[in-house]
């Protein structure tokens, strides 16, 4: 009996070690979160290999409902309104289902980011539908990869590579509104954010006379800053005021000569140069 009892023993302490040993799995999972705009974009979804397999069309079939990955639905969740194919986007989390085709893929946003796969997806929970182009890849991806490319403060690209085959939509956001909003109102109170007002009406409200008013408040604080004063030229220039944007970048060049920041120096010379050839 104490011989019995030793080798359960045994055994269970030895299932007790196999359980604490983490496995690598077949296909692996990837958490991306993304800034974009004013907000933050999260991205989770599993990655297969093609190991050899041919992928669309064999592996992933065409023309049928796809999780758009392995394991459960890939999600995708926002935390700001975004748009995507001219549809406005609330906030939260949703599935990204695909259905792929030879040239053609179906893109689908729908509620069920919980759900298992492809099942308990129902159409009626679609929050986009919408078909793009796909493109051949010069060069094969082993792994299933989604990215996000070319970012921008308004757009942002979602990319889906695998074995030949690219497909890419753009998604959007327009803060502009609210971003204007909440600077206004910040400027009513005791610390006055001038260099984010400047930056704000030059980048994206085009608004250069109150950019250039913002950016003369924070020189008056600041008058050794040798990048806010090529700022102010670039708003000048924007403006059509040359002779202005050339005393503004020389004193930015003076200054940054004085820093032997290489960078700046570069950028005042090239900004002088283009705007005496404009002042002709």
């Amino acid at each position: 009996m104490k011989k019995l009892f030793t080798v359960s023993a045994l055994c269970l302490a030895a299932l007790a070690v196999d359980a604490q040993v983490r496995m690598p799995q077949p296909s692996s999972n990837q958490h991306i979160k993304q800034e974009f705009g004013q907000g933050m974009i999260e991205l989770n979804y599993s990655r297969p290999s093609a190991k050899g397999r041919a992928v669309y069309g064999n592996l992933v079939p065409y023309g049928k409902l796809w999780r758009t990955g392995a394991n459960a639905a890939t999600r995708i969740s926002f935390n700001e309104p975004v748009q995507i194919n001219g549809k406005n986007i609330d906030t939260g989390s949703y599935a990204l289902y695909t259905i792929p085709g030879a040239n053609e893929w179906t893109i689908i946003l729908n509620k069920g980011y919980k759900n298992s796969g492809t099942s308990g997806y129902t159409e009626s929970d679609d929050v986009v539908r919408f078909n793009v182009k796909s493109t051949k890849l010069q060069t094969p991806v082993e792994t299933f990869t989604i990215q996000f490319a070319n970012v921008e403060a308004m757009q942002i690209d979602l990319q889906i590579a695998w074995e030949n085959t690219l497909v890419s939509f753009p998604i959007a956001t327009n803060f502009t509104d609210k971003l204007r909003a909440e600077i206004e109102e910040a400027l009513k109170g005791e610390k006055k954010p001038y260099w984010q007002a400047a930056q704000f009406y030059n980048d994206y409200d085009k608004n250069y006379a109150k950019a250039l008013e913002n950016v003369n408040k924070v020189l008056e604080s600041n008058d050794k800053a040798f990048w806010v004063w090529l700022f102010k030229a670039r708003v000048q220039e924007k403006m059509g005021d040359y002779a202005g944007a050339i005393t503004s970048a020389e004193k930015s060049l003076t200054l940054a000569t004085e820093a032997k920041n290489d960078d700046y120096i570069k950028m005042n010379k090239k900004l002088i140069a283009e705007a005496k050839k404009k002042m002709k």
